[in-house]
C-alpha cells in the first residue's frame, strides 16, 4: 500500500493543487475534465498525524430528511466524498471503486460501513436525482443534497475546494477537490485521505482495516 503522513495543516495548503473540473451540456460535444494535481504525487493513501474534525453538516438525504452528519455517523467507520452526478469520470470511478471494495467485505461490516456522498452541484443534485443515481453504483450510500454555502463551507474544514457550478461555452463546468477522506469509528477523527489514483484493490485492502479504525 502506497502511503505517506502528512499533517492536516500541509494538507490544507495544498488542497487546491488536487481539483477536478468536470463539464457537460447540449451542445453536443464530449465532456471534458481536466486534472491538476501536486507534482510527484502517487501516493493512494495518506496517513494524518493531525486528523481532521468531521464537518458540522447538517443536509437533505435522498429521502428528502434532514441529515445531521456527525449525529448520523458518530462512532461508525465512514468514507466522505464530494462530487455530483454529472461528472463524466472522476466521480463515479472513485464510488464505483468504493462500492466494489466494499462488496468484498463481510456482511455486518458492508453494514457498518457509511459511505457519504455529498453533491457539490446541489442545483441538479437534487435529493431524487442523487437517489437514482447512487441506486447504480451502491443503494447504501448516503447521498446528501443542499444549500452551496454550506457545503462548500464543510468541505473547506477537511482541506477540500469546491467552486459553485458554472456554464462555459454550453457546457456546465464543477471545480471540486478529488479525496475520499475516512473517518475511524473509535474517535470520529478523520485520519486517512485518498486521493483520485487510488484503486478498487486500494480500497480492498484497507476497508478491513478502516471499518475497525486501524490504520491501513
Amino acid at each position: 500500500m502506497r502511503k505517506k503522513t502528512f499533517t492536516a495543516a500541509v494538507l490544507l495548503a495544498a488542497a487546491t493543487l488536487t481539483l477536478s473540473a468536470c463539464s457537460s451540456g447540449d451542445d453536443g460535444g464530449s465532456p471534458v475534465t481536466m486534472v491538476s494535481e501536486e507534482a510527484g504525487s502517487d501516493r493512494a493513501a495518506t496517513v494524518l498525524d493531525q486528523p481532521f474534525e468531521k464537518p458540522d453538516l447538517v443536509l437533505t438525504d435522498t429521502r428528502g430528511k434532514q441529515y445531521d452528519l456527525r449525529k448520523e455517523t458518530a462512532g461508525k467507520p465512514t468514507l466522505i466524498y464530494f462530487g455530483y452526478t454529472n461528472c463524466p469520470d472522476v466521480c463515479p470511478l472513485t464510488m464505483n471503486n468504493i462500492a466494489v471494495a466494499k462488496k468484498q467485505l463481510p456482511k455486518a461490516e458492508q453494514d457498518e460501513l457509511q459511505v457519504v456522498f455529498v453533491t457539490t452541484d446541489p442545483e441538479r443534485d437534487t435529493p431524487s436525482a442523487l437517489g437514482k443515481w447512487l441506486k447504480g453504483i451502491d443503494p447504501q450510500v448516503v447521498g446528501l443534497s443542499g444549500d452551496f454555502d454550506t457545503i462548500q463551507a464543510g468541505a473547506r474544514t477537511l482541506g477540500i475546494s469546491i467552486d459553485p457550478p458554472k456554464k462555459e461555452k454550453g457546457k456546465i463546468v464543477s471545480t471540486h477537490g478529488t479525496q475520499v477522506v475516512a473517518f475511524s469509528p473509535k474517535n470520529d477523527a478523520g485520519y486517512v485521505l485518498y486521493g483520485e489514483d487510488a484503486t478498487v484493490d486500494d480500497y480492498t485492502k484497507d476497508l478491513p482495516k478502516l471499518v475497525k479504525g486501524e490504520t491501513p
